[in-house]
Order: C-alpha cells, then structure tokens, then sequence
C-alpha cells in the first residue's frame, strides 16, 4: 500500500497493530478521522491516552476500574457471599450484560495450560483463595470457559478449597463445550449461571 503522507502511513500502522483490522480498514479509519473536525479528533486521542495512563486493576477481583477497587466491589447491594470467577475481565462484560448475576467476580487471569507454560502460579488462584479464607463467602460460581484446560482450572481450585466450607457450582452447560464466554449469546450465558449446578470432583 503505497501513501502519499508519512504521516497517514504512521497512523494506518498504528491502528493495523489492533486485533482484527488490516491495512484497509485502518485507511477507512485514518480517512474518517480527517475529515472530522480537530477538536473531536483531539477528543478521541485524549480519551485513548487518559485509558492507557489512568486505568486501574482492582486490588480484590482484578478486573479494569478507575479506582484501586472496583465499583463491582465496592457496590453494597453487590451479594458478598458469591463471588463469580472468570479468565478474564472481558467474561464480566458479558456475565453484567445479562442481569443475571448481583453477586462479586474473581478475575484469574487465564486458565492452566502447561502446554503453553500457565501454571497455578501465573494466575490470580492465590489471592481468590486468601478472599475465601478470610470469610464471608459462601458459594463460588465456576464461570470458566467450558475446554479441558477450564475443566483443569476448576479442578485445581476446587481441590485447594476441599476442606473450607464454601460451596462450588459449575455454570450449565448451555455453552458449548470448547466455546467461550465472551462470545455466547446473552440469554444463554445468563440462563446457563441462574441454572448454575454443584460442582463434584472424580471420587464424589
């Protein structure tokens, strides 16, 4: 793709660097961007910079806030007895999107996957299990994309709470198995945590 400007080629190249867009559409969106005027350009380069320089991780749940905790968290008529835990902030979104869910969230970071080198020790397990220690929580939704390494990840945390009184459920499976959260339809997602069942490990 041959420019006339350096500076459209910079900025074509920074935004083909996002997940999803290639060299044309990043054009379609660097010609949008100049024909609006400067000052809602300016807007939207401030907005960007401002995310990336400000945006918080929630020192209880790990997901995205503009505080040190979250206003998931921090919202009383939140249920603190169930914590509902994810691989990933994103998985939040779409749990929030169905309003099926008041209790908290527990964001791992990922799933165990020795193939790729993700132990116990590379997501957030550590500090869910010092939440549950400390008391107050009473069931832990396994909100967890329904593949052998999310199956793997349960297990493991389910192991490590054998003998704490905390009751664990599995969301049902209304995902299809190998799919993930983020991209289920809402009515299923939200159906699949209200029809949510106990979960047992091999032996029980």
């Amino acid at each position: 793709m041959n420019f006339s400007s350096k500076l459209i080629e910079d900025a074509v190249n920074a935004f083909s660097t996002l997940p999803g867009i290639g060299k044309k559409s990043a054009l379609r969106l660097v010609l949008h961007l100049m024909q609006q005027e400067t000052e809602k350009t300016e807007t939207f380069a401030e907005a960007l910079v401002n995310m990336r320089k400000n945006i918080k991780t929630c020192q209880r749940c790990y997901n995205i806030s503009d505080h040190h905790i979250c206003n998931i968290c921090s919202d009383p008529r939140r249920d603190k007895r169930v914590i509902c835990v994810v691989e990933s902030i994103r998985d939040i979104m779409a749990i929030e999107d169905t309003s099926q869910f008041r209790g908290q969230y527990h964001v791992l970071g990922g799933v165990i996957n020795p193939i790729e080198g993700i132990g116990p020790g590379d997501l957030h397990i550590e500090p869910l299990l010092e939440r549950i220690k400390a008391g107050g929580v009473e069931e832990l939704i396994m909100a967890i994309s329904p593949t052998i390494e999310g199956d793997t990840t349960i297990f493991y945390i389910a192991k490590q709470l054998r003998d704490l009184s905390v009751r664990i459920s599995t969301i049902a499976r209304g995902v299809a198995f190998g799919g993930e959260l983020e991209y289920t339809d809402e009515l299923t997602l939200g159906r699949s945590i209200v029809a949510r069942v106990p979960y047992r490990t091999q032996g029980e």
